[in-house]
């Protein structure tokens, strides 16, 4: 009975190992490569799978998702012999996994010692300027040699990137006072070219300035041309009707010599008055108006000795016309006392100034109440 049950157990023990070794699960993602005795059998997909037990074996599993793997850095000599430090990092995918199993032993060594090969080849045709400033180019470059030769391997490489180009320290510190030179220059240049633009800009706006200031001149000069022009129009016009008006109201209102002369007479006074006046000439032609005042003696050429035409006497309110013949020796002998007033009053100031006395002139005896005036003749016209 005990040996029954030991060799019950061992028989439990072999089923239990069997289906442990023909069964294995998969992951996602993941392919594993089976061998038989030695050799590659088949490859496992995702899931559930059976194998045979004792015969078939598990070997490798490999990842089929994209990895990303960081190299150091590596000691790089550009053309102008100056060491430079480079590391990059490579995105790759397994394609096949049984060429990326026998294919090589080791795709990420293979990987690595391929990038520094190349990387070398790369910058050993560059200066440290191009190595700096053509990182793009670099990566292109990489990324097609690693792609060929890896693709034999079932391996594609997806992206290279240089992560940083370090030149050695004393190159750095040349680098900077270059970049600051440069900066500083620029700075400069910079600054002069703003300083010009701006005394350009200083000089455009002065001259559209002046050329403002000089517009805005001439058309004031011509404005202030333009309203003098027709002030004066104006008041030659305004002068003109004046006189036309003044002419037009003497003949209309016919005055006769005694009047004229009397107005005459009164402007005598103004003319010498003044205390800087120290020559008062009175003209040779006050005589002849003075014949004429209220006296029959003789008459003036050109002036009328009486105002000829109609009267009209004016309307009173009670519609009676006064008498005006009594009343007009009267009114001769009123304005004859005016004149020799006049005169009188024009001698005294010609005495009282410095100077050249005024010739004396001829006096006219006032005429009597009753003593008419000759008979005359209408002046030509």
């Amino acid at each position: 009975m005990t040996a029954f049950l030991i060799v019950l157990a061992l028989v439990a023990l072999v089923v239990i190992v069997t289906l442990v070794k023909s069964v294995r699960v998969v992951q996602q993602q993941t392919v594993g490569i089976v061998e038989r005795f030695g050799k590659f059998k088949t490859g496992l997909q995702p899931g559930l799978n059976l194998l045979t037990p004792f015969v078939d074996k598990v070997r490798y599993t490999i990842d089929m998702r994209e990895q990303v793997v960081a190299f150091p850095p590596q000691g790089v000599i550009t053309e102008d012999n100056l060491m430079v430090s480079i590391d990059s990092v490579i995105y790759f995918q397994v394609n096949d996994p049984v060429r990326a199993t026998y294919e090589i032993s080791n795709y990420i060594q293979a990987i690595e010692q391929l990038t520094m090969t190349t990387l070398r080849n790369i910058i050993g045709g560059m200066d440290l300027e191009q190595t700096l400033t053509s990182r793009e180019e670099i990566n292109e470059k990489l990324r097609y040699v690693l792609d060929e030769a890896t693709g034999k391997w079932g391996i594609r490489v997806n992206r290279v990137e240089l992560r940083s180009i370090d030149p050695p320290p004393s190159i750095q510190d040349s680098m900077e006072k270059q970049m600051r030179a440069d900066r500083d220059k620029r700075a400069a240049i910079l600054t002069a070219e703003g300083m010009r633009q701006s005394a350009v800009l200083s000089a455009e706006g002065q001259k559209q300035s002046a050329i403002l200031t000089a517009e805005g001149d001439k058309q004031s000069r011509i404005l202030r041309a333009e309203a003098e022009r027709q002030a004066r129009i104006l008041k030659a016009q305004g002068e003109a009707q004046a006189i036309t008006t003044v002419f037009n109201a003497i003949h209309a209102g016919k005055p006769d010599q005694g009047l004229l002369a009397y107005q005459y007479l009164q402007m005598l006074p103004s003319i010498a008055q003044g205390d800087a006046n120290k020559l008062w000439i009175v003209p040779s032609e006050i005589g002849d108006a003075l014949k004429g005042l209220g006296s029959a003696v003789g008459q003036v050429a050109g002036i009328a000795q009486q105002a000829e035409g109609n009267w009209e006497a004016p309307q009173l309110d009670n519609g009676q016309v006064p008498e005006i013949d009594s009343a007009a020796p009267a009114a001769v002998a009123e304005a004859d006392n005016a004149v020799r007033e006049a005169i009188a009053a024009a001698e005294s100031a010609a005495v009282s100034t410095r100077g050249q006395a005024a010739p004396s002139m001829p006096a006219v005896p006032p005429p009597t109440p009753s003593q008419e005036p000759p008979a005359q003749e209408p002046p030509q016209r």
